[in-house]
């Protein structure tokens, strides 16, 4: 019988001590529970990855013992990686209405809709796997039917509350069911696994009803074409713009696939009931400019979404100048800053007003306060205290403030292994983990072999050099060198290197001339010399060797 046969204990192996990638695992006798499968989006550390996924392959590796994945929410860093890992795990995945709507597309568009064995559970629902009893509760947050997880097990009940706030008035769906989690708490709960995001912000996070308001006031004040960027999944967001849009005489069009795709998925299972429906993108342009209202994907300045083609004047259906507005409104993720800013000022450049968050109150957080984060652990009274969802920052101020509250923190990283059960918490084990990046159809590890090349190629350059020989390795015409981007400031530069590699090639010994892969090393040894003595870089080198 192995060690973890007796024993609970939580594995993050995605989304603590980072944000985004959420994959949380649960082991209770040696079952295996996963809680959320989220994306993240490369940064400033990681120019050379787009989006990101946790490295599931311990999971996978022990996938006869995963019973099944919960989704919490339908985020994209909560449920963005299930269509590209779930061909590793091949579990049941459970989740509320709206979030299996939302994650049934992506399984369309992976071509696995009919594999996958999806189970719909309705908000509040409750359900057992296993060792598992488990109960929704349901939380206030940016999208429908956001809920987090009671698990009660024969060690005790862990509460997991995915991504939540305090909202008195949510806009779409209903407030934080706190007598939910006042009952967990008159029944004891031994650990609280919880949302860290806004641990160093004081007070409440604000509602979304004040959003509305904001919004509404805001657009009575705007002539010529506005445009609104946010958060695609943010359903209540996208709610609380099209009702101010109708109190100011605009009708409002969606520009961005993720956008359309929830609209769909949100009328689906009966949200926007009463609201009209969109503009398409062919009719926006043909609209009088004080009555069009855009809403747009790009609030993070992606490269190719809606927002930054409109910021570049690349977009086929829409175009902003000189008096239209742009309004952000979400909130930066750290490390986006500099992709936003430069959106930002390319549509400054264009003479469009650029209105953010910090000048009006045109968005508040999906996540918890300090003071809202206090009020839950008045409420849940748990023994333990496990911050996730944030970095490190945030994870030492929640556990400061858990400690506060009379719960016993314990800080972890992704890997390690902490034991619940037994007579305090303790970390136990680690277990591998990474990130991949999504490349098309692929995963990469982002140490891996290709994102290495893609780096340096991204900071050095690359050099190319094209070299025919006879088959005694005498060279015949003249080698061409390519280096885009490195030689603009060097005109004689790739001739004099070529004229380089041709000499050199032609002084080698007689028998390495005549063997294929020590004359292609040897032409990248003279071509990196070369390099390092004009560009004072280390460019990728390759060359392409032909025989005549």
């Amino acid at each position: 019988m192995s060690d973890d046969s007796r024993d609970l204990a939580l594995i993050p192996l995605g989304g603590t001590g980072e944000i985004g990638l959420n994959l949380n695992v649960y082991r209770c006798n040696g079952a295996l529970l996963a809680v959320d499968c989220g994306i993240g989006f490369g940064g400033n550390d990681t120019p050379e990855a787009e989006v990101m996924v946790p490295d599931a392959t311990w999971l996978a590796e022990r996938r006869d013992r995963l019973l099944a994945l919960v989704i919490t929410h339908a985020h994209e860093d909560h449920l963005g990686a299930v269509a590209h890992l779930w061909p590793q795990l091949r579990c049941a995945v459970y989740a509320t209405p709206f979030a299996a709507a939302v994650l049934r597309r992506k399984l369309g568009e992976a071509g696995l809709v009919q594999q996958v064995p999806l189970h719909i559970i309705p908000a509040g629902g409750s359900f057992e796997l296993g060792p598992y009893k488990l109960r929704f509760l349901s939380v206030a947050h940016s999208v429908p039917e956001a809920q987090a997880l009671a698990i009660r097990t024969p060690y005790g009940t862990v509460l997991h509350t995915g991504d939540w706030k305090l909202d008195p008035d949510p806009v779409v769906g209903p407030p934080t069911d706190e007598e939910g989690f006042a009952e967990l708490g008159r029944e004891g709960v031994l650990a609280m696994v919880c949302d860290s995001t806004n641990a160093l912000v004081e007070g409440r996070s604000g509602s979304e009803a004040e959003v509305l308001d904001g919004l509404t006031q805001l657009l009575g004040e705007l002539q010529g074409r506005v445009a609104v960027t946010c958060f695609a999944t943010n359903v209540a967001r996208l709610d609380s713009i099209v009702r101010a849009a109708e109190r100011n005489g605009r009708q409002v069009a969606l520009f961005g696939r993720s956008l359309r795709n929830i609209d769909v998925a949100a009328r689906e299972t009966g949200y926007f009931s009463d609201l009209p429906p969109f503009v398409t993108e062919d009719e926006a342009g043909f609209l009088p400019d004080d009555a069009l209202l855009v809403v747009c994907t790009g609030s993070q300045g992606e490269a190719r979404s809606a927002m930054s083609k409109i910021a570049a004047d690349t977009h086929p259906n829409i175009s902003l100048g000189e008096g239209d507005t742009v309004i952000y409104s979400s909130r930066q993720i750290p490390g986006n800053e500099r992709a936003i800013a430069r959106v930002q000022d390319q549509l400054r450049r264009a003479g469009c007003r650029v209105i953010t968050a910090d000048e009006r109150p045109v968005h508040v957080s999906g996540h918890p306060a300090r003071d809202e984060l206090r009020r839950l652990y008045e409420l849940v009274k748990p023994k333990i205290s496990v911050p996730v969802h944030g970095e490190w920052r945030h994870l030492e101020q929640h556990a400061e403030l858990a400690r506060d509250a009379g719960a016993t923190p314990v800080l972890i990283e992704d890997g390690d292994v902490l034991r619940l059960s037994g007579n305090k918490p303790e970390v136990v084990d680690t277990v591998p983990t990474g990130r991949l990046a999504i490349d098309g159809d692929r995963l990469l590890p982002l140490e891996g072999g290709v994102l290495a090349a893609r780096r340096r190629m991204l900071f050095n350059g690359v050099v190319v050099a094209s070299l025919a020989v006879d088959a005694e390795g005498r060279v015949r015409g003249e080698p061409r060198v390519s280096a885009p981007g490195l030689f603009e400031q060097l005109d004689e530069a790739p001739n004099q290197i070529a004229s380089e590699l041709a000499r050199a090639v032609s002084e080698l010994p007689g028998n390495l001339r005549r063997d294929d892969e020590p004359l292609r090393e040897a032409a990248r040894s003279v071509l990196r010399r070369a390099l390092g003595r004009r560009l004072r870089k280390r460019p990728m080198v390759d060359v392409h060797l032909l025989r005549v």
